[in-house]
């Protein structure tokens, strides 16, 4: 395992999985820098240099990039050639890649979710003076916090496929993945899950739990999920989110060891999420 000694860039890092990046990282006092799309004041520790850095626009890429080591950032296909070849100009040794679990979930092949993210991992591979570790998350916990509408409006959440079995990651553990990751251990590309399958009404029910209250839930025929879905995400991206449902619904969403391997500790359980978050559903 050689550990990184040079400066740490820190994309997104004010995002649900950048901001604890970027915190354990200071704490453990590796040189750190930040980017946000549009960083305001006050926004992070005041030691921290953070630069405006958007993955979409090159031109803010480059100082952004200038004279550090490594970099955490996030999966985005949409000009991922232009992000490569900034960061082999810059002289970046090292990515470590926020991808998802489904680019080696064997029955997700083919969703459009999916086929982005494999893009964006060999876009980065085909460069061969890149070190490149891609982290990858199957479902995230935060996907949930889409619920807190209507849990706040009516305690009723619509759902399509409740009963649907998957297992939930917290953002903290993969933020401790990435962290280890970004100190030298490339054994973490693993699936990255939750401890336990859990249907998604039990995890209404979870956060209900958390919030000391009952909630419902509203079965969606796969017609409403999808105008459901459209009005937060293209529609292309919406029928990719049922599909991996119907997954899921099939029993082909599964939990994982690959955390605990790599930090040697449990994956945080569902329940601990829903009580860090409870505010966001009150």
């Amino acid at each position: 395992m050689a550990v990184i000694a040079g400066t740490t860039l820190v994309m997104g890092a004010r995002g649900s999985v950048g901001k604890h990046v970027l915190h354990e990282l200071i704490a453990r006092g590796v040189p750190v820098r930040a980017s946000a799309r549009r960083p305001e004041p006050g926004q992070f520790p005041e030691d921290v240099d953070v630069y405006a850095a958007d993955l979409t626009d090159p031109a803010s890429l480059g100082p952004a990039f200038d004279g550090v080591e490594q970099v955490f950032l996030y999966a985005n296909h949409q000009g991922v050639e232009d992000v490569v070849e900034t960061a082999r100009s810059a002289g970046v040794r090292r990515i470590v890649l926020m991808s998802s679990g489904s680019v080696i979930h064997p029955s997700s092949k083919g969703n459009p979710i999916t086929e982005e993210h494999r893009e964006v991992e060999e876009a980065f591979a085909a460069a061969a003076d890149l070190t490149v570790v891609p982290i990858r998350p199957l479902v995230l916990a935060t996907n949930t916090l889409g619920w807190a509408y209507p849990i706040k409006a009516s305690g009723v959440v619509p759902l399509y496929r409740p009963d649907a079995l998957t297992a939930p990651i917290h953002e903290r553990d993969i933020a401790a993945v990435t962290v280890a990751a970004l100190t030298g251990d490339d054994a973490t590309t693993g699936m990255l899950t939750g401890p336990a399958r859990m249907s998604q009404r039990d995890q209404v029910a979870t956060i209900g739990a958390a919030l000391g209250r009952e909630l419902a839930v509203t079965a969606l025929t796969r017609a409403d999920a999808l105008a459901h879905f459209s009005r937060f995400m293209p529609a292309e991206e919406a029928g990719a989110v049922i599909s991996f449902l119907d997954d899921a619904a099939a029993e082909n969403s599964p939990a994982t060891g690959a955390v605990e391997q790599i930090l040697g500790r449990p994956a945080l359980p569902f329940g601990t999420w829903a009580a860090d978050h409870a505010t966001d559903f009150a």
